[in-house]
């Protein structure tokens, strides 16, 4: 085994950790703080608290049997690797909780349960994403709506969780839903700092000596397609410079494909505050994409008037 490979092998071992342990965070939130003062968390979670109190069915059991048709329906299109780690993720999730359930609740000081609830909270489920997975369906679902309709992750969240809240309230009184909503939003913001912007959009810059390779596998596997620009370094003389737009959820991908082609790419990748039309996509198999801007337009025209001259 080469030190590249003994070094990705590593990093796959250390994302489990990291899922693990947030997963058991997560649980412990749930079980410790939200679940004994009837406060919800979003997505399936929710759901299954909510029946949980209505028909006393283990909250552990209803998690994994709820999640696993969201898994099933995301395994084409996410691809193998994110469904496996979020099944692991849900797996270990389910279990303790109920572990956990057993455990003496924490507080039943709302307040205190809000605030230490969503934040364990966010922490967990951040730290499961930022190693490659998720512990709720809803999150596949977010993420493949954002594939087919450009729909952002996070607003798609937020509709599932509302729409959860608003039956909450009238099942167990909107104080409940208030401080489920409440829990939300902490939760939120403690995962945004945990993932550095979450829900924002990502720019990548890529300079590489195999930039038709890297950008070919991009379009293949993300579908997204670059902006390839010609650089020069002050020491390494001319390179190839990529440019592309995708999502928090992509970047791991996206720095799989790169180490697979490019060991000693450079790669910088920084938040996109706002995106002002649409970037190029593609939108299914048949390699349909969607173009904004004349700028690729404007492209293939010079090269068909180079074309000419030649």
């Amino acid at each position: 085994m080469n030190s590249n490979s003994k070094s990705k092998y590593i990093k796959e071992i250390m994302s489990y950790v990291m899922m693990t342990i947030g997963a058991l965070i997560a649980a412990f939130s749930i079980e410790e703080f939200l679940v004994p003062c009837t406060i919800l968390d979003g997505g399936v979670v929710g759901i299954g608290i909510m029946i949980n109190n209505l028909t006393g069915i283990k909250l552990s059991l209803l998690t994994i049997v709820m999640n696993l048709p969201f898994l099933l329906v995301g395994m084409r299109t996410l691809g193998h690797k994110f469904i496996i780690k979020s099944a692991y993720a849900m797996v270990v999730f389910s279990f303790a909780i109920r572990i956990f359930e057993e455990f003496e609740s924490a507080t039943n000081e709302y307040i205190l349960a809000v605030s230490f609830g969503g934040v364990l909270l966010g922490l967990g489920v951040g730290m499961v994403i930022k190693a490659g997975g998720c512990l709720d369906g809803t999150e596949t679902v977010a993420i493949l709506l954002n594939k087919k309709f450009a729909l952002p992750v996070g607003q798609v969240v937020l509709g599932f969780n509302v729409v959860i809240y608003i039956i909450a309230g009238f099942l167990f009184g909107f104080d409940r839903a208030m401080y489920s909503l409440l829990t939300y939003f902490i939760t939120s913001k403690v995962l945004d700092i945990v993932e550095n912007g979450i829900n924002q959009a990502k720019a990548a810059m890529i300079i590489t000596d195999h930039a038709d390779d890297i950008a070919n596998q991009i379009y293949q596997k993300l579908g997204r397609t670059v902006t390839i620009m010609e650089g020069e370094g002050l020491v390494s003389g001319k390179k190839v410079v990529l440019y592309c737009v995708l999502t928090r959820f992509e970047v791991g991908d996206l720095r799989a494909i790169i180490e697979n082609l490019d060991a000693s790419a450079f790669i910088a990748i920084s938040d996109v505050s706002e995106i002002i039309g649409t970037h190029i996509k593609k939108n299914s198999k048949e390699d349909n994409i969607v173009i904004a801007g004349n700028a690729d337009v404007d492209s293939a025209a010079a090269d068909d008037k180079n074309k000419e001259e030649d």
